[in-house]
């Protein structure tokens, strides 16, 4: 394959000596010569040194990523094989445990290959492409992962059109279809997974150690509030930790999907409350009716609309907590959560700070999270730490 060469601008070039691995187009002399999503591009300063090799494929801000800081490094199966089986190996325990069987092995940037992430379900794994560059590599990933592992079989997502939506309705890639559902467990709860339904198959890995902490600490004899919460993730970890569950969402899906993993984990949905409504209208018919929780579960996409309302994390979160103030008992607590990517966790408390100022009332943050073990990041990448979760207790006065 020809090899595109890209002069980095002089401003950028230490960013790219100390490794960023995302390749902006604002970063480089010209795009002109970046002609197929896919070509294999090498970096250099303007006094002709060696940056880094990658490939050009349109994500987010970036047109690319930059792969190897080797100049002798090359981009073909064994280079491939290589990242594969150093990602495999730092999940072993993982492999071995007989409470999980879904988890994250292999994770974009965070592992060396930005634009690609690789999930694990109970012997299938779901292979996401970010970009038709990391695309053209898919005969040499897909085989190394066949030489490297056993598997019962393998699904694909393919999120590189304009909006992240999945492209083809059939995921279904080679070796033997999963059931449907595919049953899963996570600490021993489990999760009904569709990895041929669409863009989400059911489940965000990277919210297993907030859920646990959820079940293990904050849900006995608790009134939990669940909001967006999709196929009730949170809630069904709430029930089984004790708690009496409020699960909300405005897709109408969210009821039968929250209804059948309440099914699976011998939890009666009967006892809970699962509602299909748009958020911010409940608030407001919480608040009339003086309903309170004990605990409530903030976990937004970082954009959001319906015909009543609209939602952007960097926006609008601060008063999403504040409304969630409102209908949060004195000593109870907030899990506030975001994956949005846009602001980092000092910006992220500060839109807290500002809300319980603004409302009045005392708080003390008594945990917080980011991505858990599986979900590998890097420091040469911060922003590939998206996610943010902060257990916030409300101190009465």
């Amino acid at each position: 394959m020809i090899e595109t060469t890209l002069v980095v601008k002089k401003e950028f070039t230490n960013k790219y000596k100390n490794g960023y691995p995302l390749i902006l187009k604002e970063a480089v002399e010209s795009t002109k010569d970046l002609k197929k999503e896919g070509q294999i591009v090498k970096l250099i300063d303007k006094k002709n040194v060696f940056l880094g090799r990658g490939y050009y494929g349109n994500q987010n801000k970036g047109c690319g990523w930059v792969l190897s800081n080797s100049s002798k490094s090359s981009l073909d199966y064994k280079f491939f094989y290589d990242k594969l089986r150093n990602a495999l190996s730092k999940r072993k325990e993982f492999y071995y445990s007989k409470d999980t069987t879904a988890f994250r092995v292999f994770n974009g940037e965070g592992d060396g290959i930005g634009g690609l992430t690789i999930d694990y379900f109970d012997g299938f794994y779901l292979l996401t492409w970010y970009s038709l560059g990391i695309y053209a590599f898919k005969d040499n990933i897909i085989k190394a992962i066949k030489a490297l592992v056993p598997f019962h079989g393998m699904y694909e997502k393919k999120r590189f059109d304009e909006n992240g939506m999945v492209l083809d309705e059939d995921s279904y890639l080679t070796g033997r279809k999963a059931p449907e559902p595919l049953i899963v467990k996570e600490n021993n709860v489990k999760f009904a997974i569709y990895l041929n339904d669409g863009a989400m198959v059911g489940v965000f890995l990277d919210q297993k150690e907030v859920r646990n902490s959820i079940k293990n600490k904050y849900s006995n004899n608790k009134s939990v509030l669940n909001t967006f919460s999709y196929t009730g993730a949170f809630s069904m970890f709430a029930a089984k930790g004790g708690a009496t569950t409020t699960s909300i969402d405005l897709a109408k899906r969210s009821l039968d999907k929250t209804t059948e993993n309440f099914n699976i984990n011998d939890i009666d949905p009967n006892k809970h409350s699962i509602i299909v409504e748009d958020l911010f209208v409940y608030f407001k018919y919480a608040k009339k009716n003086n309903i309170k929780y004990d605990v409530v579960i903030l976990d937004p996409p970082s954009f959001a609309t319906s015909s009543e309302s609209s939602f952007s994390a960097a926006r609008d979160y601060k008063d999403l907590v504040k409304k969630t103030i409102e209908i949060t008992s004195d000593e109870g607590v907030i899990v506030a959560s975001t994956n949005c990517s846009t602001f980092n966790m000092i910006k992220f408390k500060k839109f807290i700070d500002e809300a319980f100022i603004e409302s009045k009332k005392l708080y003390e943050i008594v945990e917080e999270y980011q991505l858990p073990k599986d979900f590998a990041v890097t420091d040469k990448f911060p922003e590939g730490n998206y996610l943010k979760v902060l257990f916030i207790k409300i101190i009465s006065k």
